[in-house]
């Protein structure tokens, strides 16, 4: 069981999170992950909103202008959409743990490094679960999730007002720190299709794979959590209707051979415009 969770003094939250542990499909290998066909009704109901985006690592991003490629400017960095939902949020409440990394023990990222939550809902959030922040404080974690690798997903899921047991959940907004080896989202592949229609990527985002490509399968066996990448003829391949260029793939690729640019430059001011439109203040 998790050791963070077990430290919980109030006995029922202690419990419910337990609960939450046992039954992380994390705690599966995403491969051997059987939907439940009996649960089809419940997860449609659950995730029939959900409307998550991906935002990619800031210095994995180049500008294409014409025919070159340069550096972003930092008013346009993919962070600049989370740091907006963050500061115009009307309350923030940053996790204790990674309710992820908890069930799974992780060894390569912090447990302690959770969820962001935003909204009014995020107020009924348990204390000994997280605790209420001020907009420097909520920051700074996105930023040092940012430093230790961490993918941020940005948005409104379901499945947390469930976990979290908090009402109503068209006021919880979730900015999750996502670890490639933990993620709850390992599992959309083998999930029902419902579950997975929800995650989508920041609009204007390009993942292409360039000639310096040695079809080495990292990104293939390490990286990708949607099953976007295969090799073929010795290259990898991007599946379009499949990635939702987290940008994983480029951060793991040793021969830095795919490239995250963007092809619209108001791409900031639309996945504001989105997000905005949640409702998430």
């Amino acid at each position: 069981m998790g050791k963070i969770v077990d430290g919980i003094k109030d006995e029922s939250i202690r419990q419910r999170m337990q609960g939450v542990i046992e039954e992380h499909p994390g705690r599966i290998s995403p491969e051997n992950f059987i939907p439940d066909p009996d649960k089809t009704e419940l997860f449609e109901l659950v995730c029939k909103d959900d409307d998550v985006i991906w935002v990619p690592k800031d210095s994995l991003i180049k500008i294409k202008v014409g025919e070159s490629v340069d550096t972003v400017p930092e008013m346009i960095l993919p962070s600049k959409a989370v740091e907006h939902v963050i500061r115009n949020a009307s309350h923030r409440v940053i996790m204790n743990f990674c309710v992820c990394r908890e069930s799974l023990q992780c060894k390569d990222y912090p447990i302690e490094i959770g969820c962001i939550f935003l909204g009014d809902t995020a107020r009924d959030i348990h204390p000994e679960l997280g605790r209420e922040a001020t907009v420097d404080e909520a920051l700074e974690v996105a930023a040092r999730a940012r430093e230790l690798g961490l993918v941020h997903c940005v948005g409104r899921s379901g499945f947390d007002p469930l976990w979290l047991d908090v009402a109503p959940a068209n006021k919880l907004f979730t900015i999750c720190n996502c670890c490639p080896c933990c993620c709850i989202t390992r599992t959309i592949p083998y999930a029902m299709p419902i579950i997975g229609e929800g995650f989508q990527r920041m609009p204007g985002i390009k993942i292409t794979v360039t000639d310096d490509c040695l079809g080495c399968g990292t990104c293939v066996e390490e990286a990708c959590l949607f099953q976007a990448v295969s090799i073929e003829d010795g290259r990898a391949v991007i599946n379009e209707d499949a990635c939702r260029a987290c940008g994983r793939c480029a951060n793991f690729c040793p021969e830095e051979a795919i490239e995250i640019t963007i092809d619209d430059p108001n791409y900031i001011e639309k996945t504001i415009e989105h997000l905005t439109k949640l409702n998430y203040k």
